[in-house]
């Protein structure tokens, strides 16, 4: 049963089976066993980085097409839900509008990327996507009427997705249930379903067919198959879904702006989790997520403690600073791509202390 839900794309390791079981469960139960809005806030941005890597990943990792252009369909998603709610109010009516009116333009636009510039090699790809992400962020700041400009859009939800509600009286092991953990489960059933799905995508026929053409492009076309067809077909699928994960980051929000869902330092964030976890695993998309956000969201907490257990010893309290958390989040990322040049997926699978094989 378990083997079928996962498309039989079983982990193939016992401690990547075990990683993959705790992120799980510690997802499933993060309202009760980390209280708190900041980790409750983490949590949310676990989930849909989530998504949003694996769609990523759907293109990049098991197709070998690079695009910078998933910020903008990500960003669709969440002014799909931001306009709609703010224009028609809050209703479940509004959240649907959005949500349908995003996935129409994700799949116009992408089509249109894909049909356009996918014959050409693959650099060239990258920088029209990149130019067209970046025309379409300059058009929601400027598109003010609609999209609110640099200042966004506030919206409200429906009443079960408020904060207000709560539909208990009593706390439930310790946490009073209301609508913002009502909100992260709806985000945590989405993501587990669109996982799902993305799994059974890569490990079908059309998936096999798309890794052959990362392999080898001309053997793929060779024997019959349309590599511009299935590249085209890719590229929509996973702006679909990077669409999808844009649609989730708004409705935790409950606001969008330019900066928030269309910035390029997401497209770098994702990039990063993406070496991270492992190219060509959707699990990978999963615990690069974790790792990344995790450090992200707490690497300055921890070195803020570090600076004052610190203090009086030379230069050491000057490294352990808060303020050069970044620099110590490259320094994890180096290491992290020393020791895992195939990611933490792909080095766990390939055997205890054995590099993956070559490709």
């Amino acid at each position: 049963m378990l083997s079928r839900l996962l498309s039989h794309d079983l982990p193939r390791n016992q401690l990547l089976t075990l990683i993959l079981l705790a992120i799980f469960v510690g997802l499933a139960l993060a309202p009760f066993l980390f209280p708190g809005v900041k980790a409750l806030n983490v949590a949310a941005k676990v989930l849909i980085f989530v998504v949003l890597v694996a769609a990523f990943d759907l293109l990049l990792g098991y197709t070998g097409i690079v695009s910078f252009a998933h910020t903008m369909f990500f960003g669709i998603g969440a002014y799909g839900i931001a306009i709609a709610s703010s224009r028609m109010g809050a209703g479940w009516d509004a959240l649907a509008v959005g949500v349908g009116g995003a996935l129409i333009l994700s799949l116009l636009l992408s089509l249109a990327i894909g049909l356009f510039s996918l014959r050409v090699r693959a650099i060239f790809f990258a920088m029209i996507t990149l130019a067209v992400a970046a025309a379409f962020q300059t058009l929601a700041s400027q598109l003010s009427d609609l999209t609110g400009g640099e200042d966004g859009l506030t919206f409200r939800l429906p009443e079960l997705l408020s904060p207000s509600f709560e539909p208990f009286e009593t706390e439930f092991l310790g946490v009073l249930i209301d609508g913002k953990i009502i909100t992260y489960y709806l985000l945590f059933v989405v993501a587990v379903l669109l996982v799902l799905a993305m799994l059974r995508i890569v490990n079908s026929p059309f998936g096999r067919v798309l890794q052959a053409i990362r392999e080898n492009e001309f053997r793929a076309e060779a024997i019959g198959y349309r590599v511009v067809v299935y590249r085209t077909l890719s590229s929509v699928l996973s702006a679909l879904f990077a669409t999808l994960a844009g649609c989730m980051l708004a409705i935790w929000l409950r606001y969008n702006g330019p900066d928030t869902s269309l910035s390029f330092e997401i497209m770098i964030d994702v990039l990063l989790i993406v070496v991270i976890g492992g190219m060509g695993t959707i699990y990978g998309a999963a615990i690069g997520s974790v790792l990344f956000l995790i450090a992200q969201s707490y690497l300055q907490d921890l070195l803020r403690l570090g600076h004052e257990a610190s203090a009086g010893i030379p230069l050491l309290p000057q490294l352990l600073s808060p303020d050069r958390w970044l620099l110590w989040l490259g320094l994890l990322f180096v290491l992290s791509v020393y020791y895992f040049p195939a990611g933490i997926v792909g080095r766990l699978r390939a055997g205890r202390g054995k590099p993956p094989a070559a490709r």
